[in-house]
């Protein structure tokens, strides 16, 4: 029992996790594009997936000395990296703005 009179368990479930899944849905969605751009960079210097195996980082690499002719095999990977690091975050801005307690009790 706490001071108010309510279980710690009661507690951690009404009041601290409600503020806490915001910061951390945040957090994972910003690990996650973190790691994206990680390996697509490692991939592109040579030290992550080896070849054969398809990653964009590998693309990009690879269409790099064709840049003057075939301009597209290296932009579309990297067009792609861009866009699907900018959903990931968007998501998490919007699961942070939907899962917040304080916003929730403005709009009711």
């Amino acid at each position: 029992m706490s001071a108010g009179g309510c279980a710690g368990a009661r507690i951690v479930l009404r009041h601290l996790l409600p503020n806490v899944v915001p910061v951390i849905v945040v957090a994972a969605t910003l690990r996650v594009a973190t790691l994206i751009l990680l390996e697509a960079s490692l991939s592109f210097f040579g030290l992550g997936v080896q070849p054969p195996t398809a990653t964009w980082g590998n693309m990009v690499s690879d269409g790099r000395g064709l840049l003057d002719s075939a301009w597209w095999i290296t932009t579309l990977p990297g067009s792609l990296i861009v866009v699907t690091v900018l959903a990931i975050n968007f998501i998490g801005d919007g699961l942070r703005d939907a899962l917040d307690p304080r916003r929730r009790s403005l709009t009711e």
